[in-house]
């Protein structure tokens, strides 16, 4: 019974983070869309913004993996 509890800590550490990232990059992506519509030099910097959230799903990743080396 204590896997089945591991195994759904860590799912929801993923799928939390996941959920989370897609918002922040839904939200991110309009606004990036918008600016560079009227400055494209603005192009790197989109680019950054887009990939910082995705930080935070490798951070999840990380946190499930040491959950589940935790039970073993």
């Amino acid at each position: 019974m204590d896997t089945v509890w591991m195994s759904a800590a860590a799912a929801v550490a993923i799928a939390g983070t996941a959920l989370a990232t897609a918002w922040a990059q839904s939200k991110i992506g309009s606004a990036a869309a918008a600016a560079l519509a009227e400055k494209p030099e603005l192009r790197t910097t989109a680019v950054l913004m887009i990939a910082i959230p995705e930080t935070m799903v490798v951070l999840g990743f990380v946190v499930a993996v040491l959950i589940l080396l935790r039970g073993g």
